[in-house]
């Protein structure tokens, strides 16, 4: 029998995009949760190590991009390696939203988000941010799933 509960859990999977001054990066994100029932704030949890989170950091800004069942190439080229010594960006589908922060074209949609505040998580650091403006780009597109990448065996667990 399983002994960890939160395994069941089924996370829809997002990428965070930023940009401060004229650097830019993204993430893979699960850890995505609407706290207001208005839909006007996002909790965003990221990993500390993670580049994009030193960015976020800088600029206060973010989108988080709601990815789409036929993205999973991003996985690997969001997730699994560092933006900090090459460009996420090369050929990757993407626009810049009107603070110039990037956003993926190919999702379903994004959330355009402002920090409020930060907090201590763990290994990782949850953003409280305000929502700026929902996006929706592909509505006939089915959501990503953590329950789909463990079937794809894209990741472990």
């Amino acid at each position: 029998m399983p002994k960890r509960l939160l395994k069941y859990k089924n996370y829809d999977i997002h990428s965070v995009t930023t940009v401060a001054g004229e650097k830019q990066n993204a993430n893979i994100a699960a850890w995505v949760m609407q706290t207001d029932m208005g839909g006007k704030v996002l909790a965003v949890a990221l990993y500390k190590v993670d580049y994009t989170i030193e960015l976020v950091r800088q600029s206060g800004i973010l989108n988080v991009n709601l990815l789409a069942t036929d993205q999973t190439r991003l996985i690997r080229k969001l997730g699994q390696q560092s933006g900090r010594g090459k460009d996420k960006f090369n050929n990757l589908p993407y626009a810049l939203d009107s603070r110039h922060c990037p956003y993926l074209t190919e999702a379903i949609g994004y959330t355009q988000c402002r920090v409020m505040h930060s907090t201590d998580a763990g290994d990782h650091e949850l953003f409280i941010c305000e929502v700026i403006k929902q996006v929706v780009l592909n509505p006939e597109k089915e959501v990503m799933t953590y329950a789909f990448l463990r079937v794809k065996k894209l990741i472990r667990g």
